[in-house]
């Protein structure tokens, strides 16, 4: 899933209007931020495999710290701690965080194949493939953005022409990205698939500096 985990950290800015979007996406995407640096680490893999499933060419091989239940967990509580003591923030706050890293991993469940590790060590892997049905997966993760979209809109305010046109230039380019993927050709290598992974860290950024320009409504 790709733009699901965007929607849920746009929604969650309901419920923690205290919390910058851009904490928000790091927590909803930390999976896929840690996952390039890990692959080009060399100590996780993935290959490109047209076919593996109707909808992404991805084969995901080995990637059990950052994607299995147990380590995502794991990675979900470190952050909510984290921020709870950087911040001042409260348990509630820091469930929230919590939940949103753990989140990552329910999304991928619904849409990998068969390629979600339960925890780090062991060989059992899960996943409903949702990705097998290309209407199935447009369906559940465009329905998912739109309603994120709708509820951080609803929950904030654009303070200035920044705030407004930076959020919905956020939603445009995600948006185009995600018909890219869904429609275009398969990456022309496994490299460069990993420096667009890195590239995402870019979005946390541009988070950050919506959220500046924007106030709880």
């Amino acid at each position: 899933m790709f733009i699901g985990h965007f929607a849920l950290a746009f929604a969650a800015k309901r419920a923690a209007p205290a919390v910058s979007l851009g904490t928000l996406l790091l927590a909803a995407q930390l999976a896929d931020l840690v996952w390039p640096l890990l692959v080009l680490a060399g100590v996780e893999s993935f290959e490109i495999a047209p076919g593996a499933t109707a909808f992404t060419p991805l084969h995901f091989t080995y990637y059990p710290y950052s994607h299995s239940l147990l380590a995502l967990a794991a990675w979900g509580v470190a952050m909510g701690a984290a921020y709870a003591v950087a911040r001042l923030a409260s348990l509630k706050v820091a469930l929230l965080l919590a939940a949103l890293v753990l989140s990552h991993w329910v999304l991928d469940f619904l849409t990998h194949a068969p390629d979600m590790p339960l925890a780090p060590s062991g060989s059992t892997k899960v996943g409903l493939g949702l990705w097998n049905s290309v209407p199935g997966t447009l369906v559940v993760e465009v329905s998912l953005f739109v309603a994120g979209v709708f509820l951080y809109a609803r929950a904030t305010t654009a303070r200035d022409r920044v705030g407004r046109f930076a959020f919905y230039g956020l939603v445009a380019f995600l948006a185009l990205i995600y018909a890219a993927n869904a429609m275009g050709p398969p990456p022309p290598s496994t490299q460069a698939v990993v420096y667009a992974g890195i590239a995402m860290w870019l979005l946390v950024a541009w988070g950050y500096w919506i959220d500046r320009h924007r106030a709880a409504a």
